[in-house]
């Protein structure tokens, strides 16, 4: 809980500081993703700061839905902190590459059934980078689709898939 408030705060505080240097929009939104390691769907937030005319910073945050299966409970979110480079960028459509850093933070229950019953918790993070690519499509209103697909590169590596809607501040 004390990560989601300080990494809300955190954006919130970047828009302030980027929305008066921006060339295009500052967008705040909520998206849906899977990610192929984990093999789990999940939930986030993201943002883009435009700091140059097709450049945007995009920080982001997804928490992946617990999985439980026979006694082992897996938690797993992941912080991203990305730089997306506008390749099309027409009316309807903004076409973008993204290269960023990665930190996921996984974690492990077991709640002891079996094996002489002892309870055990594990946990670990890591720092990765992301490759990929998404799109904003483009409306005609305050509201952007989009969806995205990236790589990452961590140990085991993870393919995150995700859509959702960006905000206009």
């Amino acid at each position: 809980m004390k990560t989601r408030l300080l990494f809300t705060g955190a954006l919130l505080f970047l828009a302030g500081i980027f929305s008066s240097s921006a060339q295009t929009e500052t967008r705040l939104g909520a998206m849906v993703a899977y990610g192929t390691e984990i093999e789990n769907p999940g939930i986030g937030v993201t943002a883009e700061f435009p700091i140059l005319e097709d450049l945007t910073i995009a920080p982001g945050f997804i928490y992946y839905l617990p999985k439980d299966e026979s006694g082992i409970s897996i938690n797993w979110w992941e912080i991203n902190g990305n730089a997306n480079y506008y390749l099309v960028n027409t009316e309807s459509l903004g076409f973008y590459g993204l290269a960023g850093l990665n930190y996921s933070h996984v974690g492990v229950d077991y709640d002891g059934s079996g094996f002489g019953g002892a309870s055990m918790s594990v946990s670990d993070g890591r720092f990765g980078l992301n490759l990929g690519a998404g799109a904003n499509f483009n409306i005609g209103s305050s509201i952007t689709p989009f969806a995205e697909a990236k790589y990452v590169i961590i140990d085991g590596g993870q393919l995150v898939i995700g859509a959702g809607v960006k905000f206009d501040l």
